[in-house]
């Protein structure tokens, strides 16, 4: 048989995937293709990140725009180690029994915050389902060292569902993130195979909690196009989460990390983007960003001072238009 590290390293990374056929990639369209990550700024990132022994998810799940992003000094730190208790169809971090929490990562978090300078920084995590508060405390933990080494960075953060959990949830609100994003990933129908083990309705529901104890935190939630879905199902997903008062949508396309993964059943065009951002828009959503290689916290701190202006002008009209029924 021949060497081959490629297959040994995918198989380490996502075991339970090995039973899969494998499934053809295809060729992507001309308006997926990015430039290879260079620069003296992204190595300049990368140092950073690697000196702090930090893990990004822009590393783990093979992003797309880790070149643009991380040479604007742009980073999503991924918390809690780099092996997730889930196993998403269409993620390609890696899947298994975690290592103990590093009670040291949310002090090194700040430090990596304050030396970059960042305005805005994105924490996500994987999921703990092996921990009694999902990881709760370790967020709360992290928000706060990063509020102590740099308290004018703005603080997004884009967790797991916490499986439900009112406690843990309540405990992460509590730290006050100036977002709280959550991703919403695929349509309900689709949940079974692409997102098995979460609930769709107990996303929308976490959101929905954050809203109703906290309303000044901004909510945000992401989906993928290209797994199968119809134009209605994302129509009805928009509605949901505009019934939970969810501020700020993204779309992306899906692509497909390996063979192993789940295929991809349509690229969608980017006038097809187009027009679900107008659909979007229609239902008010106070920002939307939508397009092929649109990420959760893909011009994260270029969305935020936009989603701010938004809720301002939002905040402005309706007085306006009291002060005009008086």
């Amino acid at each position: 048989m021949t060497y081959n590290p490629d297959l040994l390293d995918r198989a380490k990374r996502h075991p339970e995937k090995q039973k899969n056929a494998d499934r053809p990639m295809g060729k992507k369209p001309d308006w997926l293709r990015v430039r290879a990550p260079q620069g003296t700024v992204y190595k300049d990132t990368l140092d950073i990140v690697r000196g702090q022994k930090l893990t990004t998810v822009c590393e783990e799940a093979g992003c797309p725009n880790i070149g643009e992003c991380w040479n604007k000094k742009h980073a999503t730190f991924m918390i809690m180690g780099e092996v997730c208790t889930r196993a998403c169809a269409f993620c390609n971090v890696a899947t298994g029994k975690p290592e103990e929490l590093d009670k040291y990562e949310p002090l090194r978090v700040g430090v990596a915050v304050e030396q970059m300078a960042l305005k805005h920084v994105v924490i996500t995590s994987v999921d703990r389902d092996d921990l009694d508060d999902c990881g709760a405390d370790h967020f709360v933990k992290t928000i706060g060292a990063i509020r102590f080494k740099s308290p004018d960075t703005t603080v997004e953060i884009l967790p797991g569902d916490f499986r439900g959990n009112i406690q843990s949830i309540d405990a992460v609100i509590g730290a006050k993130p100036d977002v709280f994003n959550h991703n919403l990933e695929t349509v309900p129908r689709l949940y079974p195979t692409i997102r098995p083990g979460a609930r769709y309705f107990r996303s929308l529901r976490l959101l929905q909690r954050v809203k109703d104890v906290d309303p000044s935190i901004f909510t945000k939630s992401g989906l993928m196009v290209g797994l199968g879905e119809t134009k209605e199902e994302v129509a009805q997903v928009m509605d949901d989460m505009r019934a939970a008062d969810i501020d700020f949508i993204t779309i992306g396309q899906y692509l497909q990390p390996t063979p192993k993964h789940a295929p991809v059943e349509k690229f969608w065009t980017p006038e097809e983007f187009e027009g679900l951002e107008r659909m979007a828009r229609a239902k008010g959503f106070l920002m939307v960003s939508a397009s092929p290689l649109t990420r959760s916290s893909h011009h994260a701190g270029e969305d935020f001072a936009r989603l701010k202006a938004a809720r301002e002008e939002k905040l402005a009209a309706k007085q306006a238009t009291v002060q005009a029924a008086e």
